[in-house]
C-alpha cells in the first residue's frame, strides 16, 4: 500500500505518492490541495494534493469524496480506498511535517515583533508560511512528475486573496482558486482533504516512541489542546527536564504551560562576575532546580532517550 511507507516511519518528513496515473501525464488535470493536523498538540500535519483530468472531475465525486471532518474515520478508511482503487485516473501525493519540524519553525527567531503581536498570533502566521510553503512544493513536485496541471483549487484558514496572488505570481500558466472550507466546495480539494486527514490518522496511531514510556501509553486521546484526555497524558509524560516526547509540539500553548509548570527551573549565568559561582538562595516551595536531576538518588522514571543514545550512566553507576 502506498501508505506503507509512513506506517513504517510516522516521525519521517518529505514528500511521497504513488506513480502517476498515464491520463495525467497527457491529459489537462485539476488539482486539489488541503491539509489534516493544523490544530492539534500531538502529531503530524500532512498536506495531500489530489489530482485527476478535468474530464473525469464527476468519475471523481461519484466517489462519495466529501470534507474529511465530515466523515467517520470508517468513512474516510473507505473512501481513501476508493481513491486508491481508482489509481488508473485519480493521483495524490502527501507532504509530513513531523511535529518536532513544527516545533522547531514555531520556536525560530520570529520575524515579528512579540511585543506588538501576541505570541499565539505570531505563532499562527508562522504556521501559515509554513503552510503556504509545504503546499507551492506539492504542486511543484506533481509538475516535476509529469502532470499535467492546469487547475489548482486550495483551502486556506488565511486571508484567500493575497494567497491566490502569492501562487498565480509562482504558478503563471496555472489556474488557480483559493477558498476557504475548499474541501465542501470541490471535489478534487474533498479528495486531498481524505488523503490527508487518512495518512495522519495512520501516521499517530503507528507511531514509534523513541522515549522509555514502559509500556507504551497511547492513551492520548483526540490529540487536541482542550481535550481532557490529551492533556493528562501531557501530565503524565512530562519530562521535567527534556520535556515531552517527540510526538508533542512543544510550542503549542498548552505544551508550554505544563513544561512552565511541571519543569524544572533553568538560571543563565552570563559573565563570571562576583556571585556568579555561588549557589542562590533555594525557595523551599519552588520546583526541583536542575541540579537535581543529576542527584544519586533513584530516578522517578527510566532514563531520557538523551541518555542512552550517548550511551551516558551515572557515575555512581560505573
Amino acid at each position: 500500500m502506498a501508505l506503507a511507507r509512513l506506517e513504517q516511519d510516522p516521525a519521517g518528513a518529505g514528500r511521497f505518492g504513488p506513480a502517476v496515473p498515464p491520463p495525467c501525464r497527457h491529459r489537462p488535470c485539476a488539482l486539489g490541495v488541503d491539509e489534516a493536523g493544523r490544530g492539534p498538540v500531538l502529531g503530524p500535519m500532512v498536506y495531500g494534493i489530489c489530482y485527476c483530468p478535468v474530464e473525469r472531475l464527476q468519475e471523481l465525486e461519484a466517489l462519495g469524496v466529501a470534507d474529511s471532518k465530515t466523515l467517520s474515520e470508517a468513512e474516510r478508511e473507505r473512501r481513501f480506498a476508493l481513491l486508491e482503487a481508482a489509481s488508473d485516473f485519480v493521483g495524490w501525493a502527501l507532504h509530513v511535517l513531523p511535529p518536532d519540524l513544527i516545533s522547531a519553525c514555531m520556536q525560530q527567531r520570529a520575524k515579528y515583533n512579540l511585543n506588538e503581536l501576541s505570541q499565539d498570533t505570531a505563532v499562527g502566521l508562522i504556521l501559515n508560511e509554513l503552510s503556504q510553503d509545504t503546499a507551492v512544493g506539492l504542486i511543484q513536485f506533481a509538475l516535476d512528475s509529469g502532470v499535467q496541471v492546469a487547475e489548482v483549487f486550495v483551502d486556506t484558514v488565511g486571508p484567500a486573496e493575497k494567497y491566490e496572488v502569492k501562487l498565480r505570481q509562482r504558478f503563471p500558466g496555472l489556474g488557480v482558486t483559493v477558498r476557504p472550507k475548499a474541501d465542501g466546495l470541490f471535489p478534487v480539494v474533498s479528495a486531498a482533504s481524505i488523503c490527508a486527514k487518512v495518512a495522519r490518522d495512520r501516521a499517530v496511531k503507528h507511531w514509534k516512541f523513541v522515549e522509555d514510556l514502559g509500556d507504551i501509553d497511547r492513551d492520548y486521546g483526540s490529540g487536541y489542546p482542550n481535550d481532557p484526555k490529551t492533556k493528562e497524558w501531557l501530565r503524565r509524560n512530562l519530562e521535567p527536564v527534556f520535556g515531552f516526547p517527540q510526538l508533542v509540539r512543544f510550542s503549542w500553548g498548552t505544551a508550554r504551560e505544563l513544561l512552565q509548570r511541571g519543569g524544572v527551573p533553568v538560571k543563565v549565568v552570563r559573565g563570571g562576575g562576583p556571585g556568579a559561582d555561588e549557589d542562590p538562595e533555594e525557595d523551599p516551595a519552588a520546583p526541583s532546580s536542575l541540579l537535581s536531576y543529576f542527584a544519586r538518588t533513584p530516578p522517578r522514571r527510566p532514563p531520557h532517550r538523551f541518555f542512552y543514545e550517548r550511551s551516558l550512566r551515572p557515575l555512581a553507576e560505573l
